[in-house]
């Protein structure tokens, strides 16, 4: 909590800062705004209602159309007659008078966005009527490396409008920072996605394969309903769009799955599942619980002649759905999970208990990872929490934040 507070006020206090030359500006002129405040709350609040508005563009990164669509919003922030944000090579956008100054800003943006440092130089016009002098130039930042630059352009030289320049530029800079780390979190979940379906068990497809082949001759319709099965699975894990599914489509290739392990092990394998139907929607990522089934199954029958049996549940609990899943094979060593989970050591077989905790932890936060609770040759439990509600999560959609 301590860290969203600190991350509030880096985001927060530079618009309000350079809301104070707005709101001494709207001052001036005003006298009643119906019960709102002073003038100098109320610029304040239309400041904080200016910035809301200009980040959603902003946290998709700066390009084109993010600075077409915030940048009207900016030079409202500041109140200059014109405003116009560059990257490293190009105006992106100019919002206000003065657009034939596009070239000569160009030009001069060289030393700013070498250093990082901020400048104020004057304008050459020949235009008698032009309302543009002077140009303020704050770069743009995200991880010390300079992206870009927002430049105010005003009729003439102004200190406190190099200062709010500076501010609103450093909260863009955190916009285009956040949205760096946005697109750097998705990354990092789709690539935990493409390694968890390598990890798919290739013995699990070689023995699938084998199995069906052995039932072509002796049961040709059994044969028939495995394969459909083995392809609803394969299509499922290996789907290109969302990274979130619905519990009940994961349950439902987490069925097809065990149809596969029954055809093979028999009645050595029983499972159990009870599943509350209130809980079916709920949005979760994609191919999460079907690695702890696979867990399940490798751990329960390893080493056991006799019968394993997993039992698979979910729950409502209130805001959250609570998915367990049992088994009474091998277990394992805690110290030696504690260190898997933690990328210490490999586990062996790859199944991915790992890339699970990982994932979850990234969409819902640390209190969200994997509860296990296991022994040497007292079988596993493991316990999902999934909130039912969670902002930018939905069932079949790409990791977002709103």
């Amino acid at each position: 909590m301590s860290g969203f507070l600190a991350g509030l006020c880096v985001a927060v206090l530079p618009v309000l800062a350079a809301g104070v030359w707005l709101g001494r500006r709207t001052a001036r002129g005003a006298k009643s705004l119906g019960g709102l405040g002073t003038p100098v709350e109320h610029a304040t609040f239309e400041t904080l209602h200016t910035a809301s508005l200009a980040a959603p563009p902003l946290r998709a990164g700066l390009t084109e159309e993010t600075a077409r669509k915030s940048a009207r919003k900016l030079r409202s922030l500041l109140g200059t007659d014109a405003l116009c944000l560059t990257d490293r090579e190009q105006v992106l956008v100019w919002d206000g008078d003065g657009a034939h100054h596009r070239s000569e800003i160009m030009e001069r943006l060289g030393g700013a966005l070498d250093t990082g440092r901020g400048e104020a130089f004057r304008l050459t016009c020949d235009i008698l009527d032009c309302s543009v002098r002077w140009a303020v130039v704050a770069p743009l930042t995200v991880d010390d490396r300079v992206h870009g630059a927002l430049v105010a352009c005003a009729p003439r030289e102004s200190a406190v409008l190099v200062r709010a320049a500076g501010e609103v530029a450093r909260w863009v800079s955190v916009q285009l920072e956040l949205a760096d780390l946005d697109q750097s979190r998705t990354r990092l979940i789709e690539a935990e996605v493409k390694a968890l379906r390598a990890q798919i068990s290739p013995h699990f497809i070689f023995n699938s394969l084998a199995v069906i082949a052995s039932f072509v001759r002796t049961d040709p319709e059994r044969a028939r309903e495995l394969l459909l099965e083995f392809a609803d699975f394969t299509r499922y894990s290996f789907r290109r769009h969302g990274d979130f599914t619905a519990l009940a489509d994961e349950l439902h290739a987490i069925d097809h799955y065990l149809a596969l392990v029954r055809a093979r092990f028999g009645d050595r394998l029983s499972v159990t599942l009870q599943i509350a139907p209130e809980v079916l929607p709920v949005a979760l990522p994609f191919l999460c619980l079907q690695p702890l089934v696979e867990n399940a199954v490798k751990h329960g029958l390893e080493g056991k002649a006799d019968k394993c049996r997993i039992q698979i549940t979910a729950q409502d609990a209130g805001a959250e759905a609570l998915v367990v899943i049992e088994d009474d094979g091998a277990g394992m060593d805690p110290d030696l999970l504690r260190r898997i989970l933690a990328r210490e050591v490999s586990p062996s077989g790859g199944i991915g208990l790992s890339n699970v905790d990982d994932r979850l932890r990234q969409v819902y936060g640390d209190d969200y990872g994997l509860v296990i609770e296991t022994a040497p040759g007292a079988g596993m439990k493991i316990t999902v929490r999934i909130p039912k509600y969670q902002p930018g999560v939905h069932s079949g959609g790409r990791l977002t934040r709103e």
